[in-house]
């Protein structure tokens, strides 16, 4: 297990711990003579298991420690993360529900198109377009967790929001795009590969059949030939 697996897994971890701290409200800590109460301690969560999406990515390929657990754990990971944090920003009635349905609902249908893409040896890798959503969702996710206690950034996370919501629309098309450019052709390719073969298959068991109905012929008419010879 290398350091950036260890990052990859400690921000699964993240979430539950920034669903517990932004729902509960009666949370407040005190170091030194400063106050941090609930909402600053999610950011805090927040921003720090973002951190960690940004650092093992480049510690791996910087180190050469590029592994298939960390390259199938790394999307869970921050999908995971968004989700959780978007989730409990409904229970507090910081962002509308319908955004957030629509921004996690984008992420399971790319999840599914990559998939779909892996299992045919395509890879869809994220776009400059997915990149700048994430950036986005960090920035609004951020400003809603201070709006639950500070309402003068109400209106700001709001218009944030929008904008997450129009690049996650832009950026699943993009997806989209890619997926029946790449692999519904090679799908297609692939199953008229697989009818051309069967195709051949069926010819091929007519030409035997076809065969095996003249021998029987064959064998009577050399039979009666060796009997006139005999007679």
């Amino acid at each position: 297990m290398n350091l950036p697996n260890i990052l990859t897994i400690a921000r699964i971890f993240f979430a539950p711990l920034l669903v517990a701290a932004l729902v509960q409200e009666s949370i407040v800590l005190r170091f030194q003579g400063l106050v941090i109460t609930n909402e600053w301690l999610a950011l805090g969560i927040f921003l720090s298991a973002a951190a960690t999406d940004m650092l093992d990515g480049y510690l791996a390929r910087r180190w050469g420690q590029v592994t298939t657990i960390g390259t199938l754990l790394d999307p869970i990971a921050d999908k995971l993360l968004i989700s959780a944090a978007l989730i409990a920003l409904v229970q507090v009635r910081a962002v509308p529900a319908w955004m957030v349905i629509l921004i996690v609902g984008r992420e399971f249908a790319i999840s599914g198109l990559r998939s779909i893409a892996a299992a045919e040896g395509y890879t869809i890798r994220a776009s400059d377009l997915g990149k700048t959503k994430m950036v986005a969702q960090v920035g609004a996710i951020s400003v809603a967790l201070l709006s639950t206690r500070h309402p003068v950034l109400q209106s700001g996370a709001y218009w944030m929001m929008w904008l997450v919501v129009m690049f996650a629309i832009l950026s699943a098309v993009g997806y989209f795009r890619k997926f029946w450019r790449k692999v519904d052709v090679r799908i297609k390719k692939r199953r008229r590969q697989e009818l051309l073969r069967m195709e051949r298959r069926r010819k091929l068991a007519a030409l035997r059949e076809t065969r095996a109905a003249a021998r029987p012929d064959a064998s009577a008419s050399g039979d009666a030939a060796r009997v006139r010879g005999a007679m």
